[in-house]
């Protein structure tokens, strides 16, 4: 039964599906964020290239700012601390707060970059709560436009991103070293 509802395929999002094993919901092998994090510690010869390659914007020693590669929309960034651990919990109260302060960061970015008229923050605990990744736990921050949820969404239940991943990666990096944040931490 069709219901009317067409289907769009969207085959780049199988490389996304294929990394989730679904007996592994600590996916303590094979991080995304893990391996992003660590693109900042490679030689500084090939840090950039490697940082590019992970979409991340920002790694320290409290965690990281890397852009999330199925956003979305534009812009869609995921904050995770540098431990992989599931819960909020897991985390030392001086850990949660750096995570706080490099969403802080992210908010700024993204609405320097984007200026977007909403955002939404938030963190998925869990699979059934609809973490992708429950064995790392990470916020994600969305910026939101009034047009953003337009009739491909509610008709066609497809989303649209207006700019490619590596355009996007390109203005928020920008942005942030205009911002001088990639210096702090």
């Amino acid at each position: 039964m069709n219901h009317g509802q067409e289907n769009l395929w969207a085959p780049w999002r199988m490389e996304y599906v294929r990394q989730l094993d679904p007996k592994d919901d600590k996916q303590e092998t094979g991080c995304f964020l893990c391996r992003a994090l660590a693109a900042a510690e490679v030689e500084a010869g090939e840090r950039q290239a490697a940082m590019r390659g992970h979409l991340t914007l920002l790694a320290d020693a409290r965690g990281g700012i890397v852009l999330n590669k199925f956003p979305y929309t534009t812009g869609h960034l995921l904050i995770a601390p540098r431990q992989h651990v599931a819960d909020l919990t897991d985390l030392e109260p001086r850990q949660r707060a750096e995570l706080m302060e490099l969403v802080v960061l992210a908010e700024q970015l993204v609405r320097t970059a984007y200026n977007p008229q909403g955002l939404n923050i938030g963190v998925n605990i869990g699979r059934c709560a609809g973490a992708g990744l429950p064995g790392h736990i990470h916020l994600h921050v969305v910026p939101r436009w009034s047009g953003d949820s337009n009739f491909m969404q509610t008709i066609g239940h497809v989303r649209v991103i207006p700019q490619a991943l590596e355009q996007s990666y390109e203005q928020l990096s920008d942005t942030l070293a205009a911002m001088g944040a990639a210096a702090k931490g």
